[in-house]
């Protein structure tokens, strides 16, 4: 064995004996346990970065380990290829959105293989493959065959420059991400799945699968399920006194504050409002105005609350009160019925509106002391007893609501109702790279879905691409059809194709079908693993999906992901200067000298080509803004893939932000080559003999019983807790062990060869690469993945004495060693005997002594 830790050699051969073996193709095999291990597939950007190397290691370890307790393992990858930055590239690079992608696939391909992850790629596609989209073209059809997708006309944010719709958080500052340009808020008609239908499903079966609560808490609040009522406000020019226009219909959760409503308020598109506007230039310009800007939840509740009178009167169903009706900014259509009852006295939004406007503000709910509340500074939001609202005074929440619901629904003016904030999904985009919808219109008006036949429509891939919105609409050999038949422009939202492609992996290969029998095989995905900011919608439209394909008889499992993981970010040392223009230049931590104290915590930096100061700007995650990435190739190249997989795993649980460290990664290396060091010195020692557990030394059985400590350990941290980062601790103090074990007789050797090639197993699903090496000059012929994980022997666990530690008075003032199986009498006698326990106790009265079995006494002195 080569003493010297050669990585790149080592993974090259590793790599090479992988593939040729063809280690890592899944088969389906009824008679084994299967685990299906799937990280968030990556979006084909051009490089890997940080997170996604934590991501798929994350990964890739499991999958390892799996295997290695003999489970059937699936780890597929593919590629999450449509979507707006292909298209932003094409228009700066002047390529075709098709060749940048599949040219940064071939390139991340290459980096995933680097860094030598256990990955099926027989099962590999990209998502603009006419092979995979084709078949969620087929559902689509299914789906309005079924009544389950519909076209409405819709509400959106729309750029004019780039001729398409934003999400709300593509607004900033009612402008464009992209673009810049005022974004409007225009009507257009869209495809939606009715996705409500699922939605007590939806939140029902969040109580069957394993996910980060936080996960499922902010499902169920995207869900909102919510009991209230609603009710309807009769509508009256001001003044007029007049007879009542259309009802104006409002939900509430809140009926116990139905007295304390001095006005309402209505979305700028509200019929109402529209009406109201047509005589009124002012109130017309302002609902233009109210049509542009953010419609963010984030956004609404921190934007200025502005409005306009309509010059009509809302009656108070219950008292008769007319209180005015206002056009207001932080209505919207597409929320509830597009109109709320205000309530100052007891909703901030409403508080702040009626403050700036001179609204009445009447307390209807108590605070906590019984009395009415101090509305001066803000509204009080909570529950309480109801005041000033005549026969319900004295009424609790539950009491008050269920009396005034009764007395609407007496009056016909409002009926309890359970309501969902979600919305159905709008699957529509109005830009080229995506899969086209298919759907056709007729001459005479026909709005109908594609037959099989005429499946798939292929996105046309030779395109000249700019920032004038789709080609497909300028493209009449895409379009139309003849005879006055035309073809929807329109593509999918991309999270359509990301919300089945788990279950594709199953069963890549078909041409014949969307899935068949082996995706019951594999599904639901036992372990998930990606970044929190999915939790929300990748994840429920996933799920939908899944529901979708089970009542379309594709699948059985009522859930796509039984167990989920969300890792932390990859974050780094920022640093910048300032610029005349007063921005800031970034620069990358590589090109910054950092000096430290002997804690070392950051004092000062400069920039190493001009010996500069610059500003340490804290720690932040990694991105290109702020240009402070590591690009893993770097690392690779420098230091080999497993230790850039050993540092990732070891520098911070999963779950938590891993802060990237060079002198962290030197330090992984350094075990590296100090394992590697080991094995090759345990070799040249000399052939261990037989291992006689019956007949060892006390240091032999120390090292021993270490060794399976480590094992039981490294097994429930990297099983059960995943917490790997605790698991290379318990090698390394293991490895530690050895360095100082110096034994080179044949049992001795027996021993140390037990330990070594302990470590070698518990590392193999981090360190791969090495492992695999290690393991074959210890003489293993099948190689270390298809090595069994170690076990533990409960007997080797066993000791003789055990170590306590004394305390006196709550301090540590000894530590002793005692028999395993010694009573607690003789435990206490021993500990009142230690002479540091005596110097603490001398001339004091002792009134207890607290015995925890095998690990502490804790001796109570007055």
């Amino acid at each position: 064995m080569d003493a010297q830790y050669k990585p790149h050699e080592i993974e090259r051969d590793a790599q090479q004996y992988w593939d040729k073996n063809q280690c890592f193709k899944a088969v389906e095999d009824a008679s084994r346990e299967k685990f299906y291990c799937l990280s968030m597939f990556p979006y084909p950007s051009g490089k890997l970065h940080m997170g996604h190397v934590r991501n798929y290691t994350i990964g890739d370890v499991v999958s390892r380990y799996q295997r290695m307790r003999g489970r059937n393992v699936m780890q597929p990858m593919g590629w999450d290829a449509f979507g707006m930055p292909a298209e932003n590239a094409a228009i700066q690079n002047r390529v075709p959105p098709a060749k940048w992608t599949y040219d940064n696939i071939d390139y991340m391909r290459t980096q995933l293989k680097a860094l030598g992850f256990a990955y099926d790629w027989s099962r590999e596609f990209a998502t603009c493959d006419t092979d995979y989209y084709r078949w969620e073209q087929w559902f689509f059809t299914k789906l309005v065959e079924k009544g389950l997708v519909y076209k409405k006309m819709s509400t959106v944010n729309w750029d004019p420059v780039d001729q398409t719709v934003l999400a709300n958080e593509q607004v900033i500052e009612g402008r464009g991400w992209r673009s810049g340009a005022l974004v409007e808020r225009k009507e257009i008609p869209l495809w939606f799945l009715k996705i409500t239908d699922y939605a007590d499903e939806l939140l029902v079966d969040l109580d069957n699968i394993d996910w980060p609560e936080q996960v499922k808490t902010m499902q169920r609040n995207w869900i909102g399920k919510s009991r209230g009522v609603e009710l309807s406000f009769d509508i009256r020019p001001q003044g007029t006194g007049g007879a009542a226009t259309e009802p104006l219909s409002v939900y509430t959760t809140r009926p116990d504050t139905l007295m304390g409503v001095t006005y309402v308020a209505v979305a700028a598109g509200h019929p109402l409002a529209r009406a109201a506007a047509e005589g009124n230039a002012e109130l017309a310009s302002f609902c233009a105005e109210c049509a542009r800007g953010g419609t963010s939840e984030a956004a609404l509740a921190t934007m200025e609350k502005k409005g306009m009178p309509t010059g009509h009167m809302a009656v108070h169903p219950l008292t008769g009160r007319e209180v005015p009706v206002y056009v207001a900014n932080f209505v919207l259509m597409e929320y509830g019925t597009g109109a709320v009852m205000a309530v100052p006295g007891h909703d901030q939004r409403d508080w702040e509106f009626a403050t700036k406007y001179g609204l009445p503000i009447e307390a209807v709910i108590a605070d906590a002391d019984g009395e009415a509340p101090d509305l001066s500074a803000g509204a009080h939001d909570g529950y309480g007893t109801v005041i000033n609202s005549g026969e319900y005074d004295g009424l609790d929440f539950q009491a008050a609501f269920d009396a005034i619901a009764a007395r609407l629904a007496e009056l016909g003016r409002g009926e309890v109702k359970t309501n969902f904030r979600l919305r159905d999904w709008g699957v529509a985009r109005q830009r080229y790279w995506g899969a086209p919808i298919p759907i056709k219109y007729g001459p005479e008006g026909q709005t109908v879905p594609l037959s099989d036949d005429e499946l798939p429509v292929a996105l046309p891939m030779e395109v000249t691409v700019d920032a004038s919105g789709s080609p497909l609409k300028r493209m009449p050999a895409f379009s139309d059809l003849g005879d006055g038949w035309v073809r929807e422009t329109d593509t999918f939202d991309t999270f359509m194709e990301s919300s089945w492609y788990f279950a594709r992996f199953c069963c890549a290969d078909n041409q014949d079908a969307m899935l068949d029998e082996r995706a019951d095989y594999w599904l639901p995905v036992d372990l998930y693993i990606g970044g929190i900011e999915h939790a929300i919608l990748h994840l429920l439209y996933a799920r939908f999906f899944t529901k979708l394909m089970r009542d379309f008889g594709l699948v059985k499992t009522d859930e796509p992901f039984q167990r989920l993981l969300t890792q932390g970010m990859v974050i780094a040392e920022t640093f910048y200067r300032e610029t005349e223009n007063g921005g800031k230049e970034w620069f990358n931590p590589a090109d910054v000298e950092v000096k430290r104290d002997d804690k070392g915590r950051p004092i000062s930096a400069v920039l190493a080509r001009d010996g500069q100061p610059v500003v340490m700007g804290g720690i932040e995650k990694m991105s290109k803004s702020k240009n402070n990435g590591v690009d893993p190739q770097s690392m690779i190249d420098r230091f080999g893939a497993d230790t850039v997989r050993l540092f990732m795993m070891f520098a911070a649980p999963p779950e938590q932000s891993l802060e990237w460290s060079d002198s962290g990664v030197e330090g992984a290396s350094r075990f590296l080559k100090r394992l590697w060091r080991l094995a090759a010195e345990h070799l040249e020692a000399g052939q261990p003999g037989p291992l006689d557990v019956d007949s060892l030394s006390e240091p032999q059985r120390e090292l021993r019983r270490k060794t399976h400590e480590t094992i039981k350990k490294a097994s429930d941290d990297i099983g059960r807790r995943t917490t790997f980062n605790t698991a290379i601790a318990a090698v390394m103090e293991l490895s530690n062990a050895l360095g100082k074990f110096d034994d080179t007789s044949a049992r001795g050797l027996a021993v140390s060869r037990e330990a070594i090639e302990a470590c070698v197993l518990l590392l193999a699903p981090i360190t791969p690469h090495a492992c695999h090496a290690l393991w074959n000059n210890l003489g293993h012929d099948e190689p270390a993945i298809d090595a069994t994980w170690p076990l533990v022997d409960e007997a080797a666990l066993a000791r003789d004495t055990i170590e306590l530690v004394v305390q006196v008075n709550g301090k540590l003032r000894a530590r002793i060693e005692v028999a395993a199986d010694a009573d607690k009498a003789s435990v206490e006698a021993q500990a009142l005997a230690a002479e540091n326990v005596q110097r603490h106790t001398e001339d004091k009265a002792v009134r207890k002594v607290i015995v925890v079995p095998g690990k502490l006494v804790n001796i109570v002195v007055a």
